[in-house]
């Protein structure tokens, strides 16, 4: 399997086989993979397409733009563009085709390869979402790691976001800092709310290391959990779109009486 500097697994390798020691290398380098043209054709097109007839429909488990508290996030509910979708949660057991995305078999191989695990189970209480971003009240999300609010036996899950359409930096790209999963950061790097803090000149050298990762419609992101990401505003106008969903492996479940238990995993 041919891996690239960057890290894309090219769309010939993408035969039922592991990860070859060279893209194994690069995940746990950089903390993420990228996998070009990983759903193609009709399988790409009905994803697509429940993810617009979910958004023509979305009346619960959505997360709002003005509910984020993001910068450039609508103040309120009521506020234009207040009650713009950012994420429609609990995908996997309201929108029946992504177990395509779920339950396919090289995602399935690779995941057990990534966790070092026989069993991956999915979390149906983090991400597990269609992730949105509207032109005009999009915000910003700054620097951070997914296990800031996760709790789990130990931080190390992978989420796999599998993108709708074009993802570039105008339209809210994801960005991240590689090999980020690996340090180990002193608490006055992050703020309150441990997010990185870019006012402080070392964090500064860091992010002058960030990268944005283009994305082609049908484009698997596999990427660590203590990876540090972020993602600008959609300036185009299209919406963009992306199904995302995190794995872990079964000895490393949520803690119990916290949000990361608040839903029944699921074996895959």
């Amino acid at each position: 399997m041919n891996v690239a500097d960057s890290g894309p697994v090219t769309p010939a390798a993408l035969a039922v086989q592991q990860l070859s020691d060279v893209a194994l290398a690069a995940f746990q380098r950089q903390g993420y993979l990228r996998v070009r043209g990983f759903f193609s054709g009709e399988r790409l097109v009905r994803l697509r397409v429940a993810a617009l007839d979910a958004l023509a429909d979305c009346q619960a488990h959505v997360e709002y733009e003005a509910q984020t508290g993001y910068p450039g996030a609508p103040s309120s509910l009521d506020a234009p563009g207040g009650q713009t979708p950012r994420r429609l949660l609990q995908a996997y057991a309201r929108y029946p085709a992504t177990h395509s995305l779920v339950h396919d078999a090289r995602l399935l191989l690779w995941l057990r390869q990534l966790l070092d695990t026989d069993n991956p189970c999915l979390s149906q209480a983090h991400h597990n979402c269609l992730m949105t971003k509207y032109p005009g009240y999009s915000s910003v999300t700054n620097w951070h790691q997914d296990n800031r609010y996760w709790r789990f036996t130990r931080p190390d899950l992978v989420t796999a976001w599998l993108a709708l359409g074009p993802e570039q930096a105008d339209n809210g790209a994801l960005q991240v800092l590689p090999g980020s999963h690996l340090w180990n950061l002193a608490p006055e790097q992050l703020d309150p709310d441990l997010f990185l803090r870019p006012d402080l000149a070392q964090n500064r050298a860091l992010l002058a290391q960030a990268q944005t990762l283009d994305l082609a419609a049908g484009d698997l992101l596999l990427f660590h959990s203590r990876l540090f990401h972020a993602a600008g505003r959609n300036v185009t106008s299209e919406v963009k779109l992306a199904w995302v969903f995190t794995f872990h492996a079964a000895d490393n479940g949520p803690l119990a009486g916290t949000r990361s238990a608040a839903y029944p995993d699921i074996r895959l």
